[in-house]
């Protein structure tokens, strides 16, 4: 089992998972998918990845980023218009049928045999032959997938007190609140009182005390959920900020 730090989804993503269980856990969504489902991950997006072999299978995912300017392409080629903004969950699982099954059979020998040099336009075609196969399945897509404005000025406080455990540099959460980055710690600064770096820093100490004295976790448990980079950095912190190490205070 491997529980990667934090992803950033910059592009729409589309997942196939070949076995075991891979599972995604954003602010506002917890997906899990096995053995031949698909998962499309909208772009823009902090989350958690967690992969599990299981018993008798191996772990293997197949990644396809559908990056911005493939998708305009499409868009022209297809004279696709979007008519209203996409509303929906951010992350969608994908019912499969047999067009989509078949397609992701045909993706597999790609990825198991990179050494063949297949050329770089045969796997835009299957990227392309994805994506047109997703927009058959559900046509409702087309607003997930050709939104191509930029990231609106979002509600701050609310996104930094779902987001604020992701440990992504203060550009990147200046980038999804749809601000600049000096826009950004201006607007932080009216609405919490305190610099962004500080500020975070603050609230997942604050937070792992919670957890470590009303839950009953262990530090090596939490110190990556709340975007420490190492446990002794993290226990190092607690202490200064609180006068005890983690250990002490179960």
């Amino acid at each position: 089992m491997r529980k990667e730090k934090v992803v950033f989804m910059g592009h729409n993503t589309l997942v196939l998972q070949v076995s075991g269980l891979f599972t995604l856990e954003t602010a506002s969504q917890k997906i899990s998918m096995r053995r031949g489902e698909m998962l499309l991950i909208g772009k823009n997006q902090l989350g958690q990845i967690t992969k599990t072999p299981l018993p008798d299978e191996d772990y293997e995912t197949i990644v396809i980023s559908l990056q911005e300017d493939l998708l305009r392409k499409i868009a022209l080629e297809e004279q696709i218009e979007i008519q209203q903004k996409y509303a929906g969950p951010p992350n969608i699982l994908i019912p499969t049928n047999d067009f989509l099954r078949g397609f992701f059979q045909s993706v597999i020998p790609y990825v198991r045999n990179p050494e063949e040099k297949i050329p770089a336009a045969m796997g835009i075609l299957k990227v392309k032959e994805g994506v047109k196969l997703l927009l058959h399945a559900m046509p409702g897509l087309s607003s997930f997938l050709f939104d191509f404005s930029e990231p609106y000025k979002i509600d701050l406080e609310k996104f930094m007190l779902r987001n604020f455990h992701f440990n992504v540099p203060v550009e990147k959460f200046a980038q999804l609140t749809g601000r600049s980055l000096a826009g950004f710690k201006r607007d932080f600064k009216k609405t919490f009182g305190t610099p962004p770096r500080q500020w975070l820093k603050e609230r997942r100490l604050v937070e792992a005390r919670h957890l470590i004295e009303k839950k009953n976790r262990k530090a090596s448990a939490i110190y990556l959920d709340l975007g420490f980079e190492s446990l002794s950095h993290f226990s190092h912190s607690f202490k200064k900020r609180f006068g005890k190490a983690p250990s002490e205070w179960l």
